[in-house]
């Protein structure tokens, strides 16, 4: 539990720091004079930089293993995040922005790493569900508190405090979090571990890494991720600004709404652990157990998007927006479930970081694509409306494209038959 606890707040400290410049956007514009299109470029930085990183954070993370890399992520990204609120000029905080998320690109393959060597595959659904329920409900609460951090001391005091929350996780972080290798259990205690401890990689290269690009699974997965993260940072994002700009909301009443569809999210996090779960306890297969949720959340998001972009109520559509945050909530745990399934043992946090960097991915071009579309033509309605489009393909891309695990054997290099 202490495992399932550190890693939960750390994914909220984590995703509270990537929504404070999208909370921040208002006086971020006005302050550096900036258009739509120039903040979603800004906007889309972190995610390249994470999306990027993840390409060398995941081997490394399997050689390394989760206490260190983690422990070094959430330590140097705190202050990262602190130090954006001392920027002077606009590039600085380009850089900032940067060097955030190359730091918090262990997070994730750190996790996955920490969760499948604490538990076993009937109770992974749930636990990684509890732990990047953490993701949705950062955002849930960043908008009314970094709201009110920010209209009680200003944008740049909001970056710093936060910072400084994330450095008292990592002290934690330090000292409470082992690997089970340290541990010298007994035998009813080792029962209620994996069967087998993921095994510790000593070398990964690049030459390993693209093995994994001969599987049209991992093809799928990667770019079924690129569809999920790119409706849901597009929430994280533009969100908040979306109810100011096009809804004309105040910043404060936007900072309580924008939390509403996240705080919901938190829900479809558990739930679509516990559906898992449920599935693969009653027959159904691993890897099926796992899809299901990931296909129904994510039409469930797209078919909850487009009406939000739609109607004209306000408080319609932020019921629209929750029940699709809430779908697309549902696939996140399940998909990083899948990946635990679909990865050979020893390329779990590489197999992680790619399917993060296709993540990343969606998330840079959804601020950008989002922040362009509305500068050219003054509404919101047809980025929403492309986002829900991307979800439906990227749902078909799980179900048709992820069929089997990759095995060890799978990776062997191929003989050509005796003549």
């Amino acid at each position: 539990m202490v495992t399932v606890a550190l890693i939960f707040c750390a994914f909220i400290i984590a995703y509270m720091d990537r929504s404070a410049l999208s909370i921040a956007t208002p006086a971020v514009r006005k302050e550096f004079g900036l258009s739509l299109s120039s903040m979603g470029i800004l906007l889309s930085v972190f995610p390249w930089a994470y999306g990027l990183s993840q390409l060398i954070t995941g081997p490394v993370v399997d050689r390394g293993g989760p206490r260190l890399l983690a422990g070094l992520g959430i330590s140097l990204w705190s202050l990262m995040q602190s130090a954006t609120g001392l920027v002077g000029s606009m590039r600085q905080l380009f850089w900032a922005r940067v060097g955030l998320g190359f730091t918090e690109s262990p997070l994730s393959p750190s996790s996955i790493r920490a969760l499948r060597s604490w538990f076993r595959l009937e109770d992974r659904g749930l636990a990684i569900s509890i732990c990047f329920s953490g993701g949705a409900l950062g955002p849930a609460i960043a908008p009314p508190v970094l709201t009110w951090l920010m209209l009680g001391w200003g944008w740049r005091a909001m970056f710093v405090i936060v910072g400084a929350v994330g450095v008292l996780l990592s002290l934690l972080w330090w000292a409470a979090y082992r690997d089970p290798s340290h541990y010298a259990f007994s035998e009813a205690e080792r029962a209620e571990l994996p069967d087998e401890e993921t095994p510790r990689t000593e070398k990964i290269t690049i030459a390993h890494s693209i093995q994994l690009f001969r599987f049209p699974a991992f093809w799928s997965l990667v770019m079924g991720n690129f569809g999920l993260v790119y409706l849901a940072w597009l929430y994280i994002t533009w969100l908040p600004g979306y109810l100011e700009i096009e809804r004309h909301m105040s910043v404060s009443r936007a900072g309580i709404y924008a939390g509403l569809p996240q705080l919901a999210g938190v829900f479809g996090f558990w739930t679509g652990g516990l559906l898992g779960d449920r599935l693969l306890r009653s027959g159904v297969s691993p890897m099926n157990s796992r899809k299901i949720p990931i296909i129904i959340g994510l039409l469930g998001m797209a078919l909850g998007t487009v009406p939000a972009a739609i109607v004209k109520d306000n408080n319609l559509a932020i019921i629209f927006f929750s029940i699709a945050v809430f779908c697309g909530s549902m696939s996140q745990p399940a998909q990083w479930a899948l990946v635990s399934i679909v990865a050979p043992p020893t390329r779990v946090s590489t197999f992680s970081g790619f399917n993060n960097f296709g993540g990343a991915l969606g998330g840079s071009l959804s601020a950008i694509v989002t922040g362009y579309i509305a500068q050219r033509t003054g509404s919101f309605v047809s980025a929403l409306i492309l986002g829900g489009a991307i979800a439906t393909a990227a749902a078909l891309l799980y179900g048709v494209g992820v069929r089997k695990p990759i095995s060890e054997e799978d990776l062997q290099p191929r003989l050509l038959p005796a003549r």
